[in-house]
């Protein structure tokens, strides 16, 4: 009997020292989690008959950590959930190895082929938050966009007094203070809008405006305050329009003052936001800690390609291991529960960064000297157990 029990806890320990060696080997591999060989004892109603490996525990909960690698494409989650991805023929994995790319469909993939998973864009580039999806950068470069809208956010002196001359831009008396935008045509070639401020009177201002020196309205745009200061009229954009000839359409800007004020301090600009500019191609591409991914562009504009989205569980020790580093989902894991990074107990991304193995080399070492005294342990059972048998068989 004591043979057959050594034999058993021979074949667990072979099993732990199995498992340790994985770990072991492993303690390079990004994202991966160290296991553990857990025994339970054997009987038969009273009588004692060895020892069992009744399963291998992995640490997923235990995080890794995080080495920079300063790839784009290389994230780490700091916190919890794990990355989703799909195989092409629809089976889904979750993992925390964040090594990705793109395949020749610039979808993005890791080493597997597998796609990232996460919320796309539409044509537009406004993010369908719900929906999921392959993650794709869309190829090709970056078209011109005209200037449509402007923000402008400035405060006037209260404290200047009413121009003695008409206003004539070329006549620096004529007006109190003056301002230049850039702003694009339909064609992205740049233009020049100035905006020329003249009090008229007590909380009451003219705007002049001008694109490329030339007018571009008969009359001007009458400013007025409110005697704490703040914008009373115009409440709303002011619709500007202006021919520019060469080929390219009429520029329409929507030109907005809210927040202009009128206070007894020099004339300051806060907000000078316009849009459009001019094609640019495509230079790189980048993930911001809460998994949106841009597409850098060489006019300095970065357009929204989608955002990554991580997984939680209930109980991610449930999760079925189909590798060292990837899960499924299974009854006891519960249904993944997916958002965007950094949204209740989701993790935030940090991009140029990998999560390392967390397997802990000290601890594994210390379990392989155990598991060794214990194998020998085992072995010198059977070897006495044999030397007795022997002693036995020579009193007969």
């Amino acid at each position: 009997m004591s043979f057959n029990i050594a034999l058993t806890g021979l074949s667990a320990v072979n099993e732990q020292l199995n498992t340790i060696g994985n770990n072991i080997a492993n303690s390079g591999t990004v994202g991966f989690k160290s296991s553990r060989t857990d025994f339970g004892s054997l009987y038969a109603e009273t009588q004692a008959m060895g020892v069992e490996v009744i399963g291998t525990t992995q640490s997923i909960s235990q995080g890794g950590a995080l080495t920079t690698t300063n790839r784009n494409l290389d994230l780490a989650i700091s916190g919890g959930g794990f990355f989703v991805t799909r195989a092409s023929n629809g089976d889904v994995a979750y993992t925390r190895a964040g090594m990705f790319g793109t395949d020749k469909d610039s979808y993005l993939t890791n080493s597997l082929g597998q796609r990232l998973q996460g919320y796309p864009t539409d044509a537009a580039g406004n993010l369908q938050t719900g929906v999921i999806g392959d993650l794709q950068m869309k190829a090709g470069g970056l078209p011109a966009k005209a200037t449509d809208e402007l923000s402008f956010v400035a405060n006037l002196d209260a404290n200047q007094a009413v121009p003695a001359v008409a206003f004539d831009p070329q006549v620096a008396d004529s007006y109190n203070s003056t301002y230049t935008t850039k702003v694009f045509d339909s064609q992205g070639k740049e233009h020049t809008l100035t905006q020329y401020f003249a009090k008229t009177a007590d909380n009451s201002w003219d705007a002049h405006y001008y694109v490329d020196g030339t007018a571009i309205a008969a009359s001007p745009q009458a400013l007025s305050f409110n005697t704490d200061g703040s914008l009373a009229a115009p409440i709303g954009p002011v619709a500007l329009a202006a021919t520019l000839g060469g080929g390219v359409d009429p520029l329409n800007i929507q030109l907005d003052y809210s927040g202009t004020s009128q206070y007894g301090s020099q004339f300051n600009v806060t907000g000078n936001r316009a849009t459009g500019y001019a094609a640019g191609e495509q230079t790189g591409m980048s993930v911001e800690k809460d998994g949106k991914v841009y597409a850098s562009f060489s006019n300095g504009e970065r357009l929204l390609q989608g955002q990554v989205i991580l997984a939680s569980f209930v109980n991610p020790e449930g999760l079925k291991n189909i590798s060292g580093t990837a899960w499924t989902e299974t009854a006891a894991s519960g249904v993944a529960l997916v958002g965007a990074p950094g949204v209740g107990q989701l993790g935030s991304l940090s991009a140029g960064a990998l999560e390392s193995s967390n397997v802990d080399l000290t601890q594994q070492l210390v379990g392989l000297m155990e598991g060794q005294r214990n194998y020998q342990a085992n072995t010198q059972v059977i070897s006495t157990n044999k030397e007795l048998t022997q002693v036995l068989f020579n009193a007969l």
